[in-house]
């Protein structure tokens, strides 16, 4: 009786497809999800253990998502997951910051375009427009972020305009007016004069921007020294629209000055001959230069310091500005630009403002909300200030002040919003004092007792909040908490009274924020204050109050949460932001910061390193990556490269994570594919598992508690890529390389096959739940592929926790160096397989020289079996000369090549059969050669190739000795043009083989192996899958119909599985796809396509 060679052969079973198809496999996951309840699920399983609370920074509710809030929240999902699988109860709250001048912009734009007038409507009104607006994209934000399989509370995410929210915010002011923190001042602050409103930091950017320059002269008419008598100070300033309000000029008390008389200068300038002007020394030649001074001679040189007391004139003196100009000592003046003196506007600058009350120069208001000078300013009254450089440097010309003009291209502030230029401008403002209260000194503290990842953090944040001044926390806008306050007009301090407070508390809360406005300030103040006797503030807060009080309405309100916060973690920029602003407003209401630790991530660059905008025309949006791509492909990304840096994202950036996903899915498929039917009868114990297995699982254990590790610093980037280099290097590239014809090949019931199938079923469950918090949707689909049912989910599992057994150091280092060996081995043969001196790596016998270290590692093994070669001869002592080495595995060489001799490879024939077949064919017009013998090798003159040899290495592996076994080699022209028979002429040929066969009068069993690969050269995948789909459903009409010109790109080979295919016709046999497996070689696609498959 023949034997049964399909029997023989354990091919891999799964149903986990090669090609993933992530965009249409994910929106299934998440119903899957949505079904299984898998958030409640989790909060139940994990009831009781250590809590783990990532506080969720609140994105701004308007617009769809960009990279960066991709980059951001798949990093906060990873965080979550992964601390929820290391056995913590890590529930996550997302939330939305709602209220702000973005979203009240967007409503103004609505009215803008139908000219109209925002401030005519009803305030109430305009605040549901700016509710309804964020609402809205508060839905579709909610949605795009679960798509890219973020799990938390959907269905109960926080808001900061819920009454609730907005109540709780105003009680978080109440503690500063309560604690006295909270004051009105006239400062100079960043004023946006087409919002109409002041901004703070966190909502300035910075742009280059070309300014107007001047040097303007300040005669001096009361001197502190006898040799300034007639001179003028020289001021340099970038804002010519300032001068109306300047009031001062700052000097540096220990810097040297010089008092010169222009003795020359070019004709188109300015400076006149004669002129007298005071400058620093250090930048005397810098100011000749600037202004077109050609010489000039020294009449005095001084130090800053004797220049107090002396009093200049205003340039435009004489045209109402009659009041005297001082000069001040400023310990900001600096000596590496302008003149050394700078001009004093106390009204437009925070040391202009500082340095004229300590000397109690009254600060003008010369310029409006809207841009425009005030009326009562002389000269440029109605001027708006973006027009008025001109207009100052023609009154400074007509008044002979003016030394020099010129341009300087620099760093300005512009809003963020609008992108316009903003400007200083003092105004009453509220403020969150940075001292009294000792709130700075707190913040300090508070920082030096937060994790920062990474450590970078502590010292950014710590100098910001060292130099910053105090929290300006009020706006002049609508959308917005209002800030709740006061203020008693005789007195000015704001009043302070709880009973007050928690009667507009409970307002708010019940009717929202609008109830400021709409209720009349007798429903607050009560009986026992005349609301004659107050001033209603009508501003509204700074949205940075908003969210910085998140933690005290989301944290300490929800019982599933706690405060303070496991981890806030936001781009760098929050290190001003939110970050900022949380710490200021909970160390001044509880002493603390609200959080133990603050993880940031970069900016998201394009691929050539510059920010990405959608003007830039370098964006790519995560919906359009998700439809093409997968989330999984950009969840990858995200811990593929360095987060804390600024990550690269592009084309070709999703195109090098989509290889690293491939490779990652083929391991899980490799492993799915052979773990078929395996259960726990076939698990051997660990002392009965051989070297090469429990190797693998101490490099299991390692990477468990690397991850470990590694998860507690957070650093999922360095986890990421040794699971990677795991799966492709040491599973791939060496044991499951060895390990194929083990699980193909060797009985079911060996040991080594259950030692290798037990050692796969732990790969498989650490790998798939390790994965799980990054690729949530692969590992999903991986592990239902082995644990079906309508309850389980990866997402519902734990981090293995791998017996201590399983680590041996000493077994680690053995097999590390036998690594080493195998790899300068693998180095020769593919050596000699690039001289076309070989095909397979069984087609070699290496010889191969050891030091007497690397020979005492290697005593014992199989070789042959670690190199995949016929057989391997290992000599202790050093090699000849010339032979192949590493110069990174000193010790080791491949010498005296040599090839499976010729006699190993003798098969018996099957002649009677052959001539039946021949005969049989070549009745039907068939044209065929017959040779009495061939050698396998493939570069033999009388060869046909690697092609039998993988035949004859891999399929009839256990079965060359068996008693009876012939073979019969039929060799298709699949190469050599012109002659190359067309597909339907080797499905014909193949169905006259079978017909022939069938016909023939013996008893015997046949088997049909057809070999091949699909396209080489360049891969056309299409055209593969095409010609499968075919094969696999009989399809003979497409394969007709295929044009002889589809097959000249290497795709040629497939006839051999067409003529295969006709062969079985009748037989009732199934063609089953096994494996399809594209292998790029370049970017310009080029390769070879593998395809494997059986008919039963």
């Amino acid at each position: 009786m023949a034997t049964d060679l399909k029997s023989t052969v354990y091919l891999p079973r799964t149903d986990f497809s090669m090609k993933a198809g992530l965009a249409k496999l994910e929106p299934v996951l998440l119903e899957r999800w949505a079904k299984l309840d898998l958030y409640k699920r989790l909060r139940e399983q994990s009831a009781g253990r250590e809590k783990f609370i990532l506080h969720d920074g609140p994105p701004y509710a308007n617009g769809n998502l960009h990279i960066g809030h991709a980059l951001n929240k798949i990093l906060k999902d990873v965080v979550v997951r992964s601390q929820q699988m290391a056995g913590k109860d890590a529930n996550y709250v997302p939330g939305w910051d709602c209220h702000g001048l973005p979203i009240e912009w967007k409503i103004e734009e609505k009215y803008r375009a139908k000219k109209q007038d925002k401030d005519q409507v009803p305030v109430t009104e305009f605040r549901q427009e700016c509710r309804d607006f964020a609402a809205h994209w508060i839905d579709i934000q909610r949605e795009e972020f679960k798509r890219l399989g973020i799990i938390g509370d959907w269905d109960n995410p926080y808001t900061t305009m819920t009454y609730a929210a907005e109540a709780q915010i105003v009680r978080e002011l109440g503690k500063f007016i309560m604690n006295g923190m909270l004051y009105r001042g006239a400062k100079p602050v960043m004023w946006s004069v087409v919002e109409k409103t002041a901004l703070a930091e966190a909502e300035v950017e910075y742009h280059d921007h070309t300014s107007n320059t001047i040097w303007v002269k300040f005669p001096v008419v009361s001197a502190s020294l006898a040799e300034l008598e007639g001179a003028s100070v020289v001021i340099w300033t970038t804002t010519p629209w300032t001068i109306p309000g300047n009031r001062a000029i700052a000097y540096s008390a220990d810097a040297e000055y010089v008092c010169l008389e222009i003795t020359n200068a070019e004709e188109e300038e300015d400076a006149k001959t004669g002129e007298r002007i005071i400058v620093a020394g250090p930048l005397v030649d810098q100011v000749k230069a600037d202004c077109g001074i050609t010489g000039a001679k020294e009449l005095a040189r001084f130090k800053g310091a004797e220049l107090a007391g002396t009093l200049s004139a205003h340039p435009f003196r004489g045209q109402d500005y009659e009041f005297d100009v001082p000069l001040l000592a400023g310990d900001f003046v600096e000596m590496d630009t302008g003149t050394g003196f700078v001009h004093m506007a106390p009204g437009h600058g925070a040391d202009d403002w500082e340095l004229s009350i300590a000397n109690g120069i009254q600060v003008p208001e010369t310029v409006g909300g809207d841009g425009l000078y005030f009326d009562h300013v002389p000269l440029f009254a109605g001027i708006h200030v973006f027009k008025a450089d001109m207009a100052v440097i023609e009154a400074l010309e007509g008044a002979d002040a003016l030394l020099a003009k010129g341009k300087i291209s620099h760093s300005y502030p512009h809003s963020w919003r609008s992108k316009a230029p903003l400007i200083f401008r003092n105004t009453p403002q509220w403020f969150i004092s940075m001292d009294k209260g000792d709130l700075r000194k707190t913040a300090l503290a508070a920082i030096e007792e937060t994790d920062f990842y990474p450590a970078s953090g502590r010292t950014r944040l710590r100098g910001m909040i060292e130099t910053r001044p105090d929290w300006c926390v009020s706006r002049q806008r609508a959308w917005g908490v209002p800030i709740t306050v006061f203020v008693d007009k005789k007195s000015g301090e704001p009043l302070r009274d709880e009973a007050v407070l928690a009667r507009i508390t409970d307002a708010i809360e019940a009717e929202g924020a609008d109830a400021w406005f709409t209720s009349k300030p007798e429903r607050f103040l009560g009986p026992d204050h005349n609301p004659d006797d107050f001033e209603q503030i009508s501003d509204i807060l700074d949205v940075w109050f908003d969210s910085g009080s998140t933690h005290s309405f989301v944290l300490e309100e929800r019982d599933d949460l706690q405060w303070p916060a496991s981890m806030y973690l936001e781009g760098s920029d929050q290190h001003r932001g939110w970050f900022h602003s949380s710490l200021l407003e909970s160390c001044g209401t509880r002493g603390r910061a609200p959080y133990d630790a603050v993880l940031t991530h970069g900016f998201v660059l394009d691929e050539k390193g510059d920010k990405m905008s959608k003007s830039g025309g370098n964006s790519l949006s995560p919906q359009d990556v998700i439809a093409q791509n997968g989330a999984d492909i950009l969840r990858l990304w995200v811990v593929g490269t360095d987060y804390t840096e600024e990550p690269r994202f592009g084309p070709e950036t999703i195109k090098q994570q989509t290889d690293s996903y491939r490779r990652l899915r083929n391991t899980l498929r490799f492993l799915l594919g052979n773990l078929a039917g395996f259960d726990e009868a076939e698990k051997l114990p660990l002392a009965e598992m051989p070297e090469l297995e429990r190797w693998v699982l101490h490099r299991l254990h390692a990477l468990g508690a690397m991850i470990l590790d590694a998860g507690g610093r957070f650093d999922y980037h360095q986890i990421f890529i040794e699971l990677h280099n795991f799966c492709t290097l040491e599973l791939s590239a060496f044991y499951l390389d060895i390990r194929k014809d083990t699980l193909y090949c060797d009985r079911a019931d060996s040991t080594m096959r259950r030692a290798a199938r037990t050692t796969l079923d732990h790969i498989f469950d650490c790998l798939v739940r390790w994965l799980a918090p990054i690729l949530c949707f692969t590992a999903e689909e991986a592990w239902l592929a082995r644990h079906p049912g309508e309850e389980t989910s990866v997402h519902l599992q734990q981090y293995p926790e791998l017996p201590t057994a399983w680590s041996d150091p000493a077994l680690a280092e053995k097999w590390e160096k036998i690594r080493k060996v195998r790899r300068v081995v693998t180095g020769a043969l593919e050596l000699e397989r690039a001289e076309k001196r070989i095909g397979s790596s069984l087609e070699a016998h290496p010889q191969v020289y050891l030091d007497e270290a690397f020979a005492g590692i290697m005593a014992g093994t199989d070789s042959a079996e670690i190199f995949i070669t016929s057989d391997a001869t290992l000599e202790t002592g050093p090699p000849p000369a010339g032979d192949f080495t590493l110069d990174d595995v000193p010790g080791v060489a491949v010498a005296n090549w040599a090839r499976v001799p010729d006699e190993d490879m003798v098969l018996a024939g099957a002649p009677e059969l052959a001539n039946h077949v021949i005969t049989s064919v070549v009745a039907q017009g068939f044209d065929v050669s017959v040779s009495d013998y061939f050698s396998v090798r493939e570069n033999a003159e009388d060869g046909i190739g690697h092609a039998f040899g993988f035949y004859y290495h891999r399929l009839l592996n256990d079965l060359r000795d068996t008693p009876d076994m012939a073979t019969l080699p039929i060799y298709l022209n699949t190469f050599f043009a012109p002659n190359q028979p067309p597909l339907w002429r080797c499905l014909d040929f193949g169905k006259e083989i079978g017909r022939a066969i069938r016909d023939w009068d013996a008893d015997i069993r046949v088997g049909i192996a057809a070999s091949g690969g699909f396209s080489h050269f360049v891969i056309e995948e299409d055209l593969d899958k095409r010609l499968i789909k075919a094969i696999t459903e009989r399809d003979e009409e497409t394969l007709r119909a295929e044009p002889e010109t589809h097959m000249q790109s290497g795709t040629s080979e497939i006839k051999n599985w067409v003529a295969a295919m006709g062969a079985l016709d009748g037989t009732g046999l199934d063609f089953q796809l096994v494996d399809y497996i594209p292998c790029y070689r370049s970017e310009a696609g080029t390769g070879n396509a593998m395809c494997f498959g059986l008919w039963n």
